[in-house]
């Protein structure tokens, strides 16, 4: 599977970055790199999977030049130049047509336009029917066995005239077509699953890390060297002792270790500098789970052994079924096969270790309700309401207060009922499930601020780790807001710390762009994203000077979520009880869009990203050349003291006024590494087709004959060198 390609719009996750050319050609190298290996990359969601909300069946109404130029754009660059072997379609609707029986996109573009010829699977229950499906070249529904595509549902549909044989055939042959170019004709033995830990695997991980964060901010307080910081004092705070690796849903996965900030600081400099922590801030999104090591008691079955106890009863004589003792955490998922149709309780006592008001958190697939002592302290009424959600743990929780007293036994009961049948929630129709957590109340509510504050007024440097886990930003549901969680208790650290302490870094790490309304007054800023395993010591590398900086960023950092391109479309409306989101944004997305407002607006630019070396360029030097192409030349100088890289960001716009095209695109990058005072000549080519546009009334790519601004910028935002390209005649690209 690689990585998500549909377009990043700022509460999403998941996805590469903004720019369509951009993610086109990074899922082209991630898709030759996975199958050079033998291995079928999978390039995921065809396509308009920009959102969470109600993607299971939400309907996105696009414009055929937006449809093409922006959100079709990277799987025809990937498609064509990589050839991947297999395509997952999206779970929502393309213009009122699920896309796992859209034949537009299926037959007509994917398979007709782009000359395609691999496999296309559905996303994990995202089938919608067994003819519809298999007339538009959708050819395997996962996860197996199949709800819709069933022996018997496809002999029906043969008999009953929708669908022929020959369309059975054709998806059969593309089934064969697979499997021999993974090789299973050949080898057909089911090799286990297993991650390597190797030593490069390990340095790759952390240079990559070090080298992809991107340094938003430097007022000279970085690097913090080992000259530097000998004998002083740093403060660590915030996220320093968790290692924010990765998001949640499909983007988690299980490392061989972590590697935190904290260690990674105590590695490199706390022989010689004084370090010191606190967390500073409350950002768990849910009560922690009651598992059968809780620290808040102690915690037994019905059977006296540590756990939780499992009663399943029938859900319509209500007669138990089957009972299972010694169950470690307080949570069933929706999938496990003892609970389909039936009705679950979770019982276990707990002996409390400390007196006090504890808060109780409940959520579930269906009907839930939580008792302690046979008091019904909670009571969820409905099924959830947000399915994606519930499987990826995110559904928001019912809180309850209730006094327990240190010493007394108390009989804990969750008791949740199967998923009704309900439009949007197929996948969970019968299935029970629930979690439930807990915490100590005076815990919960702790002043964390005034520690934090404290430690950060006497150190000379103090570093606020600040980010999501992977509860905050995950699949299955968008950011539930633009500013870091919880409740501004991120912000107002970063904020405090910045008022007593004039050296204070920011480190962030998520995915995706967040409010910064302390930016102003930090002394330096690091966008790590997530680095895996490596994270903290990749960090770390950064704030060191261990390792230069040279990443850019691929989105844009607006100032305000007001100002983003899909504010105000976003989530979508709902027309006759069926979600619908309209792409009134059209083909300005990202800093197309950011580009037409005032640059104040932006905190920073797409392509933005400080160094700790300097460079210097020269002027740009453009050749036509015979392969419809135009060579760009440009010479670059590290001028600094330090070995550091740093990107040539090429854009491309016709000059003439026109609200109909955005100002500029990108239409080539490079990146170079030189050493102090070393000089190099980057050459890059830009197809004369990256000038062109979708015209809806011709159905074709055209090129306007004028007047082109190519630009070399230090970000899509400043501009350090510029050339003029006239083009002669219109230049039509057939589809």
């Amino acid at each position: 599977m690689t990585s998500t390609i549909d377009i990043e719009v700022v509460l999403n996750t998941l996805t590469l970055e903004e720019k369509p050319l951009l993610t086109g050609q990074l899922a082209t190298e991630l898709v030759r790199g996975i199958q050079s290996k033998g291995i079928a990359a999978t390039i995921k969601h065809f396509v308009a999977n920009e959102q969470e909300t109600e993607r299971m069946r939400v309907n996105a109404v696009i414009d055929e030049r937006a449809l093409r130029e922006i959100y079709l754009r990277p799987f025809e660059i990937a498609i064509k130049e990589a050839r991947p072997w297999a395509v997952m379609t999206a779970y929502n609707m393309l213009n009122g047509e699920h896309c796992d029986s859209n034949e537009f996109l299926l037959q007509k573009v994917l398979r007709g336009e782009w000359g395609w010829d691999g496999l296309v699977m559905s996303d994990w229950g995202g089938t919608n029917s067994s003819a519809g499906s298999l007339n538009a070249g959708m050819n395997l529904e996962m996860p197996g066995p199949g709800r819709h595509r069933t022996v018997s549902a496809v002999l029906k549909d043969i008999e009953e005239g929708r669908v022929t044989v020959g369309t059975v055939d054709d998806s059969v042959r593309d089934h064969l077509r697979f499997l021999g170019r993974v090789g299973a004709f050949t080898d057909p033995t089911e090799h286990p699953e297993q991650a390597i830990d190797r030593v490069e695997h390990r340095q790759l991980i952390r240079d990559v890390g070090a080298r992809g964060s991107v340094l938003l901010k430097n007022n000279g307080v970085l690097p913090l060297s080992r000259d530097k910081v000998a004998g002083k004092r740093v403060a660590l705070l915030g996220f320093a002792k968790k290692t924010l690796a990765h998001g949640g849903g499909s983007a988690a996965v299980k490392a061989h270790y972590k590697i935190s900030p904290w260690a990674a600081m105590q590695e490199a400099i706390g022989d010689i500098a004084e370090l010191s922590y606190s967390k500073g801030a409350h950002t768990e999104r849910f009560l922690p789970p009651v598992t059968d090591t809780t620290d808040i008691g102690i915690l037994t079955g019905l059977d006296g052994t540590t756990g939780w106890t499992q009663l399943v009863y029938d859900s319509k004589t209500h007669v138990l079924v089957s009972t299972t003792h010694g169950l470690p955490i307080s949570k069933l998922a929706p999938f496990d096969p003892s609970g389909y149709g039936h009705i679950i309780e979770y019982v276990a006592d707990l002996v409390p270790k400390e007196s006090g008001s504890h808060y109780f958190g409940t959520s579930g697939i269906g009907p839930t309700q939580t008792f302690v002592n046979d008091d019904l302290i909670y009571e969820q009424t409905s099924h959830t309401a947000d399915s994606m959600g519930f499987i990826f743990g995110l559904q928001a929780e019912g809180v309850a207060s209730y006094p327990l007293l240190a010493g007394t036994k108390y009989r804990l009961r969750i008791r949740t009922l199967p998923c009704p049948a309900v439009p949007g929630l197929q996948m969970l129709t019968g299935r029970p499930g629930f979690r439930f957590g807990m915490s100590v109340a005076a815990q919960f509510d702790a002043d964390l601020l005034s520690e934090a504050i404290g430690l950060a007024q006497v150190a000379d440097f103090a570093v606020v780790f600040t980010g999501h886990t992977e509860q905050w930003e995950t699949e299955g549901q968008d950011q539930v807001s633009f500013n870091l969680p919880k409740d501004g208790s991120q912000d107002a650290l970063v904020s405090a710390v910045a008022s007593v302490n004039c050296n204070t870094i920011v480190v962030n790490s998520t995915g995706v762009p967040v409010a910064m309304p302390w930016v102003e007054n930090v002394a330096a800023i690091v966008q790590a994203w997530f680095g895996g395993q490596e994270a903290g010591a990749s960090i770390v590398d950064i704030l060191t000077g261990a390792v230069n900086p040279e990443g850019r960023l691929p989105v844009t950092f607006p100032k305000s979520i007001e100002d983003a391109p899909a504010y105000g479309n976003f989530p979508g409306t709902y027309v006759e009880n069926d979600p619908t989101v309209y792409y009134e944004e059209g083909i300005f997305v990202g800093y197309r869009h950011y580009d037409r407002i005032p640059k104040t607006k932006v905190n920073f630019p797409f392509g933005y990203g400080l160094s700790y070396s300097t460079f210097e360029f020269g002027d740009l030097k453009i050749t036509p050349r015979h392969d419809d192409c135009y060579s760009i030349c440009v010479s670059v100088k590290n001028t600094s003291k330090l070995a550091g890289g740093t990107l040539v960001q090429i854009y491309a716009g016709f000059t003439g006024t026109d609200p109909y095209h955005p100002i500029k695109a990108l239409v080539a990058f490079a990146k170079v590494s030189l050493e102090p005072g070393q000089s190099r000549t980057v050459t890059v080519s830009v197809p004369t087709r990256h000038l062109a546009y979708f015209d809806e009334q011709y159905r074709k790519w055209l090129v306007r004959p004028g007047e082109y601004m190519f630009t070399l910028g230090d970000s899509v935002a400043k501009a350090i060198k510029t050339a003029k390209v006239f083009v002669e005649k219109k230049i039509v690209y057939e589809l």
